[in-house]
Formats: C-alpha cells, structure tokens, sequence
C-alpha cells in the first residue's frame, strides 16, 4: 500500500495494491475509485483532503497478525 498526499493541490492518492487501471468511478464529486479488469480496487484519490480525511492526524499503524 501507498499513500501520497499532495499538498499543492490538497489530494490524497492512496494505492492499495500496483495495477493496470481498466475502470474509474466516481464516488462523489471529489472522491474517484479506480478498478482493475477484475473489478478490484487498485487505488483511490480524494480531492481536498485536508477537509475530508484530518490530513494533518494521518498516521499508520502495522497490526501484528
């Protein structure tokens, strides 16, 4: 997983998995989904994040199995 924060433009990319992307939806106005030819999730991009997603709290926690 990846997530990148683009703070020029106030987006949020986040890449659950590395794909060719064969389909975009979009959720709402600001939030885009991207599938692959599967129909699985590769990524999604949310436009102002800093007011949508805390930006500035963003933190990442690995859960032992």
């Amino acid at each position: 997983m990846k997530v990148q924060y683009f703070q020029d433009t106030d987006t949020l990319y986040i890449e659950f998995r590395p794909g060719e992307i064969a389909e975009s939806r979009d959720l709402d106005e600001n939030t885009l989904l991207e599938l692959d030819a599967d129909g699985a999730i590769c990524a999604m991009t949310i436009e102002h994040a800093s007011t949508r997603a805390d930006m500035p709290r963003f933190s990442f926690e690995p859960i032992a199995a």
